[in-house]
């Protein structure tokens, strides 16, 4: 399967930098959309549009097992800095993230499906908006499986690319491969007044202070030392002149997590943290944004992904990772069926792109690893028939 997938490395190549040059934001993706269908008609696919508003589902095949095979097709709303042929042609929209890659990675594998028999179903998922939210706070995968996409589907498969990893190894995750993660808005609210009278006031600034020093400690002191966590704070803001005390601070934070009692324990915490502000004679308001679930990795999946890469790249390609607390939309896609996703090397030696960077790039001579990876992995769980 890696020696096909290498024949049509350049086709793919050919499709990631016609999206990389034409990005487009969450839930905007049209002109991608429409490119993904066209394609994916042509290589003979039962083709869906409009799933998830802007996402794609194409079939082939019959029967179970289904396997699905996810690749998200969003970019970010970041100034491409590189001065590459294939540069961003819309200013200030850039795959930063390598969902361009994602998205021709899985158009190959498409290809190399197409010409296998097999028994059951693929279903390939091109989802809008992993990135960002819609207006009533639910991403790309959550929407698609409103629409249906992930109905039947008894395995799911999917791969990111990693610009800290280097070409031809990879990193998987048994179980946890990353955190769930919510986020809170907290207004502390006080009495506005002149700087040179504090004690005629509520200072909510101050007030802040303690609550920050609260929220801080939750994870070191009301949490268990072994359930790993992050609660931190990413936006304050309160205040606009040295003089003027002000009415209230807005704070902004993120909350990370794997285990969902920890989540609850987290949000009754948070709640206890604010309650500090109404101790020293202000008030508060709360919102807590419940945001993506953790990512969990079925073992068996991931032992059949193990077994591939042992067999077209060798078990010394294989990278066990270091425990993450970023998130990632597929786990809602997990929490409906079993399956598992690898990060993929695809390192520029000598010069790491970062993800969600101006310069991000990615080695090209990783796609036919990753499409030959996931369309070998679909083939042997197909074989294995409905279980």
């Amino acid at each position: 399967m890696l020696n096909k997938a290498k024949k049509i490395q350049s086709e793919m190549v050919v499709w990631r930098r016609d999206i990389h040059m034409h990005p487009e934001l969450g839930f905007e993706e049209k002109r991608t959309s429409a490119l993904i269908a066209e394609t994916m008609e042509g290589l003979g696919y039962r083709v869906r549009t409009g799933v998830g508003k802007t996402g794609v589902v194409a079939e082939i095949g019959s029967g179970k097992p289904v396997v699905a095979i996810r690749a998200d097709m969003d970019a970010l709303p970041i100034q491409e800095a590189n001065q590459v042929p294939y540069k961003s042609k819309n200013d200030g929209v850039m795959h930063a993230c390598g969902h361009d890659a994602h998205v021709a990675i899985a158009m190959g594998t498409a290809k190399l499906l197409a010409a296998e028999n097999f028994p059951g179903t693929v279903r390939f998922l091109f989802q809008p908006a992993e990135e960002t939210d819609d207006e009533e706070g639910l991403s790309g995968a959550p929407r698609m499986i409103e629409d249906g996409a992930i109905a039947d589907v008894d395995n799911v498969l999917a791969l990111h690319v990693d610009s800290a990893v280097s070409t031809g190894e990879i990193e998987i995750a048994t179980e946890y491969a990353s955190a769930g993660v919510d986020t809170f808005y907290a207004k502390i609210i006080g009495k506005g007044g002149h700087g040179s009278t504090p004690h005629k006031v509520v200072d909510p600034i101050f007030i802040s202070g303690h609550v920050i020093l609260a929220l801080h400690g939750i994870v070191s002191r009301k949490l268990r030392p072994y359930d790993p966590a992050v609660i931190g704070i990413g936006s304050i803001q309160g205040g606009q002149t040295c003089s003027v005390i002000p009415e209230e601070v807005n704070l902004i934070g993120t909350i990370r997590f794997l285990i969902p009692e920890v989540q609850e324990k987290i949000h009754a915490e948070i709640k206890n943290a604010l309650e500090v502000a109404r101790s020293l004679g202000g008030d508060y308001e709360l919102k807590i944004q419940v945001g993506y679930p953790p990512m969990h990795n079925h073992p068996e999946i991931v032992d059949l992904i193990k077994s591939v890469v042992c067999e077209l790249l060798g078990e010394d390609k294989i990278i066990s990772p270091e425990p993450r607390m970023g998130a990632e939309d597929f786990g809602y896609f997990l929490e409906k069926a079993k399956g598992a996703m690898f990060r993929l090397g695809c390192k520029i030696e000598g010069d790491e792109r970062r993800h969600h960077d101006p310069r991000f790039d990615v080695d090209e001579d990783c796609f036919p690893i990753g499409a030959a990876i996931i369309s070998e992995t679909a083939l042997r769980i197909l074989a294995q028939g409905d279980k």
